[in-house]
């Protein structure tokens, strides 16, 4: 059975046990910045469990497509480990629980999958007796095959939030796979006992003191690993050798000339690679690009990991991007998005692979470096941090490390290498993320929205509302009133109020009463259905169930939304000018301006950035109205609307509609006609990062600001150059002609003065010793001018040592020359400025022939220069 007819037999099996199949979700967690990536079939429902959003359906049963990173280095090392995965998961929430998932799991594993039951194997938490008694009177499990297991592997819980209990399914591979020990068993760390399904029930909730209350909406968290449960019905020995794999190890064995099976070395760099690849394609096809922080740092090293492997195989050409194409020819017609997106990923992963080359290259010449410094100090090895910088910093492996310092007779301190690795992993691992149902505060928050009900939304028809108090917070603690000067969040039953989201700053807004006043300057959501009012009581004292007046600050409202409106003009002008690979990749709506990034892989030519700004205005000019639709998330997408960062499975979703131009998902405000906006104006682009770059623009009021500051600027320049305005170009361009001119008899000037000069200075050459020695002051203004006086001096004086000093700025510039049959006699120029540069507070050094310094004490250059004479007579003793 290929691992395709696994995956939809699942998702058919439980649609027809009343599941709704959905699509999986990104792994960028959207409106989650507690996690980088998607890592489990769950994420996507966790405000589901959480009761932080209301679902459309109470069974769901997905393929999620996930990626963890906590195990890369052993990658390809183990029969099981991955970056990517898919998880095949079935959920509820609140509807079945436990005797429901446990019927279901083994219908589907024996009846369906065809395993046998004498192979089967079934782990629980060791106090769930009810999940003992449906696995032993219901399914008919034999009670030496149900083993019970510790809160550490069989009891699902981060921090406060909801937890359970766990039931796993294991698969006895045979004793063959063991570890021989006799006491092998469910557990056990060895390959024998493979677990591939787990079932987790969402049944308690976890206070912050450590206390468990039952749920009265249980709820049901599967996860079925698809690579695990493949090999099993594949009989193969590792996820590697399913056809999920092991068709895109082979085309990378194709493509190098390597064939899998013929040697361990080989067999890993292709594991590797396969499973980097697949990790990257889907990364980068979600919106992640390389980086050197987050999850671009993490897309950035599975990256050059990959290519690093692909030097075991003999290829230092970019060829990653190649694989990346055999696993959108693979996968694509599971995951559309691969399709959509091959442009993308292939250009993304070509160009990190060809600027991957050039950081190889340099850590070459570092590692070039440290061997000559560690033959130039007598060591035998090369220092272990050393490596460890060319590993982590350049992406060399501590192989080819040790390969070539073997080559030049030494060999790498193997403790100092392992110290700073573990000190990195202990670094990731404090800097790393834990996946979290929802967080201290958001789970006061929850508990209180089950307390006195949802905020109700009007903000996007009206500007102001009648609304009553229904919570007070002072420094997070919950208090029946505050007085003038507190800063309060407040939860009001109504609000006008927008809350920042989507990259749209949130509305500021006026709460009073007769003798009561708030200003709010901040609106924020933690948690669906409830908004939070931040801000300072400017008069009174308010009181929890005190009737409010709530008025959005109006003209900070347009002004976002004109700024809004025209990014999803922009966006849509972006992919019209630059092509439909433009996506975007973050955004900042505010009332003074607007940011928008997005995927693109050069800087954006001048007329490219006219032409962008000529569609929006054109867009603005043609009066689009503008309407607002509600549908499914798949209604949208069939509509053709672009989908950005609010997308969330089983909501309904706010489709903006731009008359025939534009149509996206999107919850934030905007204006009623394109019209509204006025103007658009783009300030200027500029790179974020590898593949990203970003555009600001102002509209309406902002952009005429700029334009009459543009305009300021240019009458001033006008009178100074004492010109009309419209005459302004012409005179520009004469007056930059004759300063050329200037600077032409100026240049011509400065030579026939160092001619002068040079005449000058050589007469006061002195003999030291049958050498003659120039040591001198001159004028020139820089260290290039001094270096052709240096020249010029050279030219005419031929044998001899020349050594000039200038001073300017409070700076002083030195540089030294002696001809080359002098060298020969061991006079050198880079010792003679070693010597005298510390005279003029500096330092420098150089060639034998040629040497320059600095320093910032002109003061002691005079000094410096009387010094020379005798330098040279001493090295010329010796």
């Amino acid at each position: 059975m290929t691992g395709k007819e696994i995956r939809e037999m699942y998702l058919k099996f439980f649609e027809s046990k009343g599941h709704k199949i959905l699509p999986s979700a990104s792994l960028i967690p959207h409106n989650d910045p507690s996690i980088l990536w998607t890592a489990a079939g769950m994420v996507p429902f966790k405000p589901y469990f959480t009761g932080a959003a209301k679902p459309e359906v109470t069974r769901a049963t997905t393929c999620q497509k996930c990626l963890r990173t906590p195990d890369i280095d052993v990658v390809g090392r183990t029969a099981r480990h991955h970056t990517f995965f898919e998880m095949l998961g079935n959920f509820s929430f609140g509807d079945y629980f436990k005797q429901e998932a446990i019927n279901w799991a083994w219908e589907f594993v024996t009846k369906h999958l065809g395993l046998a039951a004498e192979k089967l194997w079934i782990s629980i938490y060791e106090d769930d007796d009810e999940a003992y008694d449906i696995w032993r009177q219901d399914v008919g499990i034999a009670d030496n095959r149900i083993v019970r297991m510790g809160k550490d592997t069989n009891f699902w819980e981060i921090g406060v939030g909801p937890c359970g209990p766990c039931s796993e399914i294991y698969y006895d591979l045979g004793a063959e796979r063991g570890c021989g020990s006799p006491d092998c068993a469910v557990g056990c760390d060895c390959d024998r006992y493979l677990e591939i399904w787990n079932l987790v029930f969402i049944q308690f909730f976890r206070d912050e003191e450590g206390n468990y209350t039952t749920l009265q909406n249980k709820g049901i968290d599967t996860g079925m690993g698809l690579e695990r449960v493949a090999s099993v019905l594949q009989n193969v020995k590792t996820n590697f050798d399913t056809d999920l794999l092991r068709d895109i190890m082979d085309f990378t064995g194709e493509l190098t000339g390597r064939r899998y099976g013929s040697g361990d070395d080989i067999d890993l760099a292709l594991k590797v690679i396969a499973d980097h690849a697949r990790a990257v394609s889907f990364a980068v096809s979600d919106g992640a690009l390389p980086s050197n922080e987050g999850r671009g740092y993490v897309l950035r090293r599975l990256l050059r990991r990959a290519v690093r492997f692909g030097r075991v195989l003999g290829v230092a050409e970019p060829f990653l991007y190649r694989v990346a194409g055999a696993v959108i020819d693979k996968m694509g017609d599971t995951y559309q998005e691969l399709v959509k997106n091959r442009e993308l990923v292939i250009r993304v992963v070509k160009t990190e692979e060809e600027r991957f080359g050039e950081t190889l290259a340099q850590g070459t010449d570092m590692l070039t470096r440290l061997i000559q410094e560690a033959k130039q100090t007598g060591l035998n090895y090369i220092n272990g941090g050393q490596a460890f910088r060319l590993y982590d910093t350049y992406g060399f492996p501590l192989e080819l490390t040790e390969e070539i310092a073997g080559e030049n007779g030494l060999t790498v301190e193997q403790e100092g290498f392992a110290k700073a690795m573990e000190q990195q992993r202990n670094r990731a691992r404090s800097a790393r993320q834990e996946t979290e149902y929802i967080s201290e505060k958001a789970a006061h928050l929850k508990t209180l929205l089950g307390q006195i009900g949802e905020t109700v939304f009007v903000g996007y028809e009206a500007l102001s509302s009648k609304s009553v108090i229904k919570a007070i917070f002072v420094d997070d603690r919950r208090v029946e009133q505050a007085g003038a000067g507190q800063e309060v969040e407040l939860v009001l039953d109504i609000t006008p109020c927008y809350a920042e989201s989507g990259g749209q700053v949130s509305d500021h807004a006026k709460v009073s009463a007769e003798s009561t006043e708030v200003a709010v300057e901040m609106v924020t959501r933690p948690v669906e259905g409830l908004h939070l009012h931040r801000g300072r009581v400017t008069g009174g004292i308010i009181r929890v169930h005190d009737e409010m007046t709530v008025q959005v600050d109006i003209r900070r409202r347009m002004n976002i939304a004109r700024n809004h409106s025209a990014t999803h003009l922009l966006h849509k002008a972006l992919k019209e000018v630059l092509g439909e690979h433009v996506n975007q990749a973050g955004s900042l709506v505010a009332p003074d301006r607007l940011r928008f990034d997005f995927t693109h892989f050069s800087s954006i030519t001048p007329d490219e950035l006219e032409r962008v700004e000529r569609i929006v205005n054109e867009a603005i000019l043609n009066n689009l109205k503008v309407q607002t639709l509600a549908s499914t998330l798949d209604e949208a997408r069939d509509m053709g609307a672009m989908a950005l960062f609010d997308e969330k499975y089983g909501d309904r979703v706010r489709v903006v509609k731009m008359g025939d131009f534009s149509l996206e998902l999107c919850g934030g405000t905007h204006v009623a006609s394109t019209a509204e906006v006025g103007m658009f104006r783009l300030l200027g682009e500029s790179s974020v990062g590898s593949g990203l770059r970003r555009v600001e623009a102002v509209t309406g009021q902002g952009a005429i600001d700029y334009l009459r500051a543009k305009e300021d600027q240019l009458n001033l320049i006008a009178r100074t150059v004492k010109a009309p305005a419209h005459e302004l170009v012409h005179r520009v361009e004469t007056l930059v002609q004759e300063l050329r001119s200037m600077e032409r008899e100026a240049e011509a000037m400065r030579a026939r003065l160092a001619r002068y000069e040079v005449h000058s200075m050589l007469d006061a050459a002195q003999e030291v010793g049958g050498i003659k020695v120039l040591a001198a002051r001159s004028n020139a203004s820089d260290m290039d001018s001094l270096r052709a006086m240096l020249d010029l001096l050279r030219d005419k004086m031929g044998s001899g040592v020349i050594v000039l000093g200038a001073a300017s700025g409070g700076k002083v510039n030195l540089v030294a020359g002696v001809s080359k049959d002098l060298v020969g006699r061991s006079l050198h120029a880079g010792k003679i400025l070693k010597e005298i540069a510390p005279l003029v507070g500096g330092g420098g050094g150089g060639r034998p022939d040629m040497a320059q310094a600095g320093g910032k004490d002109p003061a002691g250059l005079d000094n410096a220069l009387e010094k020379v004479c005798a330098l040279v007579t001493k090295q010329a003793a010796n």
